[in-house]
């Protein structure tokens, strides 16, 4: 079979070359790790739902303790902030700023040592 000719090598596929997406999400690796956090806060009784939000700037993951409240995390992905101070961000229950990074596993940092518990000896 012959190859097609163009751009890039051959056998790849690019979505509608040239058009911007409409909207930011996760990756697959971003969001299995994501999703591990939030089935270990699950197991440890601190989570009980969550919700997904996909905007045009934006991709955002809140974790709930309970479904009629506010979140009591939300971790925001924001590609137009990856030259700056990043493009991760963990907001807290309040809406403050926990942390803010490069790599997911830095932001996620602070939610997994709430997991960490000491062992009487």
């Amino acid at each position: 079979m012959a190859s097609v000719p163009g751009p890039g090598p051959a056998g790849s596929i690019i979505a509608f070359p040239g058009r911007i997406p409409s909207q930011i999400g996760f990756s697959r690796e971003e969001l299995q790790r994501i999703l591990d956090l939030y089935g270990r806060m699950v197991a440890a009784g601190q989570w009980r739902d969550y919700a997904m939000d996909f905007s045009r700037d934006a991709a955002s993951f809140a974790a709930f303790r309970r479904t009629a409240e506010r979140p009591q995390a939300r971790i925001e992905k924001r590609p137009a902030l990856r030259n700056r101070q990043g493009m991760w961000t963990l907001f807290g229950e309040h809406g403050q700023v926990l942390k803010r990074g490069h790599e997911l596993a830095g932001v996620l940092a602070p939610m997994e040592r709430r997991l960490l518990r000491a062992v009487d000896e």
